[in-house]
């Protein structure tokens, strides 16, 4: 192999590692793109359920950054350069027609992953990438780690597993981080870094199911929920909220506000009303979830529309009486906790009973145990630490040589299309840089 060979290594066959490579190569660049799995994009085609949900389609760009958190203003650059607009933009000139769904999510019309990852990779293959599959990488080794010093290319190179060495003047690390091992986010790139001398936020799962004490979830298992609102409660302190869509898992709850609330469990994001992340961490095992089936209704408006089902049903026996309230699935669950007997004549519920009703609807409730790990984490929390990484570039204070792009870096956000759009722009951005 001769020296020099590339001009610019990507290491991740991700999102933001296929664009970071499409956009030097694009640039004339020689790049080459190392990824450790057989194919790539893996966790690409799970995204939106096998969807994609590309970005998020809201036009304020304060109010997109501020979805970020504590660490959002750092990607301030890399969305100028490469915005939401842009992506959809990218896509269209590609042949992928977009759609724009609740939430201001963007997904394409065809509901394909597949199809945004045929894009990309056609991307690269308009820029002359080389795409290097199936070749895990054990180490970077870049010869002189002093900034603005020019190494001797032939000291830059990455060893895989199997002992070959890929020479280039420069890297981009784009190996994700450590949510869904089984698509290959082992975060091998932590351990990388450690020995480059750069250091790293702690990684925790984020956007992740929620795990709960009471073992009659499980007889809820399957049933999804629209239109529900979910809060955090501390005790008495309601401590966040969503409204939109959830799922019951065997364990706890899952879907889409869920996620969201995860990451206020996590510290990982901090509403202005919220106490700072050491005290949220101490309190999570006192903390409960509350679901209301009807947002739409207050307690006196609900019990009156309870009252009219009644009074329509007056004959039957309670445990047939809610069928017009409630899935099929929840019925038997909320008549347990109500301890009221299913047996029981409707006219002859008493108010004091019906009440109970009502809270149950209102203030289905469960106690926190846990929240599930990588192995069911959208997102990871945590990674390269962002006051070592140049924001307007991606390029690293510590090393000229090394870039990153995203999972990688200490950046995440709520779901949404949030997270790829990181990973559009700051690989967009590191592949320009690169030039």
């Amino acid at each position: 192999m001769t020296n020099n060979k590339y001009n610019l290594a990507v290491i991740g066959g991700g999102p933001a590692g296929m664009i970071a490579a499409g956009r030097a190569g694009e640039l004339g660049a020689r790049v080459i793109l190392v990824e450790k799995n057989q194919k790539l994009g893996r966790k690409l085609l799970m995204t939106g359920k096998g969807r994609c949900n590309i970005t998020n389609a809201e036009e304020d760009v304060k109010k997109f950054v501020s979805v970020y958190g504590r660490n959002g203003k750092f990607l301030h650059s890399a969305f100028n350069k490469f915005s939401n607009r842009n992506i959809v933009e990218f896509f269209e000139s590609n042949g992928i027609k977009t759609k724009v769904e609740r939430g201001n999510r963007v997904f394409p019309v065809s509901d394909s992953a597949k199809d945004v990852l045929d894009c990309l990779k056609n991307y690269m293959a308009d820029g002359d990438v080389e795409l290097k599959l199936d070749s895990p990488v054990r180490k970077i080794v870049i010869g002189d780690k002093a900034k603005n010093h020019l190494n001797n290319p032939t000291d830059n190179f990455c060893m895989l597993q199997n002992g070959e060495k890929i020479f280039a003047d420069k890297f981009v690390i784009a190996t994700g981080g450590m949510s869904y091992p089984i698509t290959g986010s082992t975060g091998d790139g932590y351990g990388w870094l450690k020995k480059l001398g750069h250091t790293t936020v702690e990684p925790t799962p984020s956007l992740t199911p929620i795990i709960v004490k009471e073992g009659f979830v499980k007889q809820l298992e399957g049933l999804s929920l629209k239109n529900v609102e979910i809060s955090l409660w501390d005790q008495n302190h309601k401590v966040d909220s969503r409204f939109g869509e959830a799922l019951f898992t065997g364990h706890g709850l899952s879907g889409p506000i869920i996620l969201d609330l995860s990451r206020t469990i996590s510290g990982n994001a901090n509403p202005p009303s919220l106490p700072p992340s050491p005290r949220l961490r101490r309190l999570k095992k006192l903390w409960r979830t509350r679901i209301d089936f009807k947002p739409a209704l207050d307690y006196p408006t609900l019990d009156k529309r309870i009252q009219r089902d009644f009074d329509e049903q007056k004959n039957k026996q309670f445990k047939n009486s809610l069928d017009k309230l409630l899935p099929q699935t929840l019925i038997p669950v909320i008549i347990e906790l109500s301890g009221i007997n299913p047996e029981k004549q409707v006219n002859e519920v008493t108010k004091v009973e019906r009440k109970k009703i009502v809270k149950l609807l209102k203030e289905f409730e469960f106690h926190f145990k846990r929240l599930a790990g990588f192995e069911k984490a959208i997102i990871t929390s945590g990674g390269v630490n962002l006051k070592e990484v140049d924001p307007k570039t991606m390029q690293s204070k510590i090393i000229d040589n090394l870039y990153f792009a995203g999972e990688i870096l200490d950046v995440d956000g709520p779901t949404g299309g949030y997270n790829l759009q990181v990973a559009w722009s700051t690989g967009y951005l590191a592949g320009e840089s690169v030039k």
